[in-house]
This record gives structure tokens, C-alpha cells and sequence, in this order.
């Protein structure tokens, strides 16, 4: 136990001493540039911050780009788990959608972000484009921990359940659990930039990307880099929530199984 809290107790010190470096290169960089339309420096960039965490305009383009995130990551996540997971169980099926998902993950997002504009218009571009930018994270990760997983493992569990649901819940989706993390780890910080990128170029009202958009033409860097330092907490935020819950993820199917051979 003191093992483990000297190893996370490290971890953070690290992670500060990270942070406060970051802090030291801006600041240096800053006093050297002295020029804040270039750089502006740390506290121009916190009262920026302050003022837009307490100005209502602010706090609602923030809520409705939240809730556009949400929406975008639960949709994509939901379909590319089920789509993935088709995929690793089914071959035709992982080879019709491959070809796909390598479509979407190698051409360029302005090339996606142009011909989606064209095609369904500025007020559906910013979930069309997070969905697109996500699913083949979710599909890869799900299809390929499936078709890793050891055949051997899977006969030993048909000799007790050999239903499909039942395999799902108690087999395969508890060995695919760290791959399916992995890609939403990935998808949190992505999701935020890709939307942001998406709500930029199409001028989204109450968004977090209009609010950008204003700021560079008014010349207010420093509410530039207020946003942006948001949208990092915004992504670590995210990103501790995904970890959070697929912490508990291991702990809920362990009991499960417990309890069912308890009932067996």
C-alpha cells in the first residue's frame, strides 16, 4: 500500500512539475516577445479566463459546445462499438467496413470538413464531422480486440453460456474493455478539437468556436489563448471522467460474475 501511494504521490509531482514548466516558458517567452497582441502572458491570459467564466454569452457557447460533444461522442462510441464488434465476430462484415474506416481515418479533416458543409449544411457540420473523426477510433479498437482475443477462452466460456448476449456481456466485452478505453482516451481530445475546428469554420452560433472566431477578429489574443486554455481542461477533463468510469468498469464485471456463479 505505501508502495502504491509513493508511486501516485511521484506520478503527480511529476505531472505539477510538468505544468509548472509549461508556466515557465510562457511566462520567459512572454517577458522576451513583450508584445501582448503576439504572446500575451499568463495573468493577461487568467483575467481573460476569469472574465469569460463569468460573462452569461460565454457560459452558454460553452454549454452548447459541451452538449454537442456529448452528443457526437455518445453516438459515435455507441455505433462504432456495435459496428466493431460486428466486425471482430463477423469476417465479411470487418471486410466491407474496413475499407471504410481506412477512408475516414487517412484523408485530410479540411477534406471531410468541406465536403461535409457542402452536403448537410453549417448547423449539422460540427457532429457530423466529431462522428466521423471518432467512429473509426471506436470501430479499430473494438474489431481488432475481438479478433485477438484467444479462441480458447472463448470455447471454455460456451461450455457454460453459449448465448450471444450472454457472451457479449460476460466474454467478450469484458476483453475487449482496455482496447474500447484506450480509444476513448484517444477520442476525448480529438473530440474536442475536431468540433471546435467544426464549430470554427462554420460559424456555429453559441459556440465555442464562433467565440474564437470573434476574438481573432478583434485582435483579443488574449481571449484566444482564455479558450484554449479551456478547451485543455475541458479534454483532461473528459479524458479523467472516461478513466474514472473504466476504472469502475472491472469492479462491476467481477461482481456480476460473482453473483452469477453464486446463482449457478
Amino acid at each position: 500500500m505505501n508502495d502504491k501511494r509513493s508511486v501516485s504521490f511521484a506520478s503527480a509531482l511529476f505531472t505539477v512539475g510538468g505544468v509548472f514548466a509549461v508556466f515557465l516558458v510562457w511566462i520567459a517567452a512572454s517577458a522576451i516577445v513583450d508584445n501582448a497582441m503576439l504572446l500575451p502572458s499568463p495573468a493577461a491570459t487568467f483575467s481573460a479566463l476569469t472574465s469569460l467564466l463569468t460573462e452569461r454569452a460565454s457560459l452558454l457557447s460553452i454549454g452548447a459546445t459541451i452538449l454537442r460533444l456529448v452528443a457526437a461522442l455518445a453516438g459515435a462510441t455507441l455505433l462504432g462499438l456495435s459496428a466493431g464488434v460486428a466486425a471482430g465476430l463477423v469476417d465479411g462484415v470487418y471486410r466491407f467496413l474496413r475499407p471504410v474506416v481506412t477512408v475516414l481515418r487517412t484523408v485530410p479533416v479540411i477534406s471531410i470538413v468541406v465536403i461535409v458543409l457542402i452536403v448537410f449544411g453549417f448547423s449539422s457540420t460540427p457532429y457530423v464531422i466529431t462522428f466521423l473523426m471518432i467512429f473509426p477510433l471506436v470501430f479499430q479498437a473494438a474489431a481488432d480486440g475481438i479478433r485477438r482475443i484467444d479462441p480458447e477462452l472463448v470455447d471454455v466460456y460456451r461450455l457454460e453460456d453459449d448465448t450471444v448476449l450472454g457472451g457479449l456481456r460476460y466474454c467478450y466485452m469484458p476483453l475487449i474493455a482496455s482496447d474500447v478505453r484506450t480509444a476513448l482516451l484517444q477520442s476525448a481530445g480529438l473530440g474536442v478539437k475536431v468540433l471546435v475546428m467544426a464549430e470554427y469554420l462554420a460559424q456555429t452560433p453559441s459556440s465555442i468556436g464562433n467565440a474564437l472566431y470573434l476574438a481573432k477578429v478583434e485582435l483579443d489574443f488574449a481571449t484566444v489563448f482564455a479558450w484554449t486554455a479551456l478547451l485543455v481542461l475541458m479534454a483532461a477533463a473528459i479524458e479523467a471522467a472516461v478513466r474514472r468510469r473504466a476504472a469502475r468498469v472491472p469492479r462491476e464485471n467481477a461482481s456480476m460474475s460473482v453473483k452469477r456463479s453464486e446463482t449457478d
